[in-house]
């Protein structure tokens, strides 16, 4: 209508594909989002210094004490910030609310990568044929907009391992939580973004192993070991975890040295080319120097070849390897298992609220999807 504002449409961005056109679309809502809070908090705070000028100038004038005047000077001044404020809401309010109408649209039209996990379109799922663009980690929103959600979006391949705290924040919610609490969502955070990866991968391209030194994650990691989606079973005890940075590390070493010498066709026959994640969980217990020395390996060379980490950790439980260690969390992308505002924008520097993008209570949606994950990957290894 004439005078009013597009109506928002999914897709409504450049790109070849879909996929490519909704990721762009959501990170133009990302920026928009994070512009008209800054304008928002630009204009309050100008209105907060004129109105602090203002009232200074009061004081300073022995005329305002005489009479009324200066009571009359207050209340001006108050009024100006008032409606200054109030304008800066109403421009504020006008800019959520075409994001809201937008967020309404592109949230159903998102594919399985993209999409939370009670969406729809999880119940159409087909293991995909092609790699997408990103991933969704979960979701981002401001204090001026609780009820707005940005989705987290990240490009394909991952290019930084992932570190789930499981340590306490200076959150209300992890404050609320109690520690075996906090390590049980940092564990279901794991899965979810596991079973995430595993299905917007297509069959034979994806490959998890899991390190559990103490058994302490079993019942989390239940659905990827019922399902078969694993490599191996979870290793465990302080071999179990010898053996697998053993094989990564040499994997890692191996592709490193074709690409180098330009022979990426002569990597031995059994060597599994496909994507590889590692999740360790309870770290650093069952690590020893030499096993931490290779940890560190993988998060710094892992990445450029194909091999991801993702740490379910307590940075405190480290604590004793003192600064030895600063370069590895560093290295990795910190994720949170309950809200906490902690990641920046890179247009101006917001603090974001995250929240991670769990399965809805009671829900078997990641069950289903990863039984088909293991369907389609004993039809393709045939």
């Amino acid at each position: 209508q004439p005078g009013q504002p597009a109506q928002p449409v999914a897709g409504d961005a450049t790109g070849w594909s879909m996929d490519e056109r909704l990721y762009n679309q959501v990170w133009g809502m990302f920026e928009d989002l994070a512009r008209t809070a800054a304008a928002y908090r630009s204009a309050v705070d100008f209105a907060d210094s004129r109105m602090e000028q203002e009232l200074d100038k009061v004081l300073s004038d022995p005329r305002s004490r005489i009479g009324g005047q200066g009571d009359a000077a207050r209340e001006a001044a108050r009024a100006k910030h008032a409606q200054l404020v109030d304008q800066a809401r109403a421009a504020l309010d006008r800019d959520l609310a075409q994001l809201r109408a937008e967020a309404d649209v592109v949230e159903p039209a998102l594919p399985p990568a993209y999409a939370r996990w009670d969406n729809p379109v999880w119940h159409g799922y087909q293991v995909p044929m092609e790699i997408p663009m990103a991933l969704r980690l979960g979701d981002l929103h401001l204090p001026e907009t609780e009820d707005l959600r940005i989705p987290m979006l990240v490009r394909l391949p991952l290019e930084r391992g992932l570190w789930i705290d499981s340590g306490r924040s200076g959150s209300s919610d992890a404050s609320l939580a109690d520690s075996d609490e906090l390590r049980r969502l940092a564990l279901d955070t794991a899965v979810a973004l596991a079973a995430r990866l595993l299905a917007v991968y297509p069959p034979g391209e994806f490959t998890v192993h899991v390190i559990d030194p103490a058994g302490s994650g079993t019942s989390s990691f239940a659905p990827l070991v019922q399902t078969g989606v694993l490599a191996s079973p979870p290793a465990s005890g302080a071999a179990g975890v010898t053996d697998v940075l053993a094989r990564l590390t040499q994997r890692v070493d191996l592709v490193q040295m074709a690409v180098r010498g330009g022979a990426s066709d002569a990597l031995p026959p059994g060597l599994d080319t496909a994507e590889q994640l590692l999740i360790v969980n309870d770290f650093p217990h069952g690590f020893d120097d030499r096993a931490v020395t290779r940890l560190r390996y993988l998060a710094d060379e892992g990445p450029a070849v194909g091999v991801h980490l993702m740490m379910v950790a307590d940075r405190q439980d480290a604590a004793a390897y003192g600064p030895l260690l600063d370069p590895l969390w560093r290295s990795l992308m910190r994720l949170t298992p309950v809200p906490d505002d902690h990641l920046a924008d890179p247009w101006v520097g917001h603090a974001w609220t995250y929240e991670p993008g769990l399965v809805p209570p009671g829900s078997q949606v990641i069950q289903r999807v990863l039984s088909q994950v293991a369907t389609a990957r004993r039809s393709w290894n045939r």
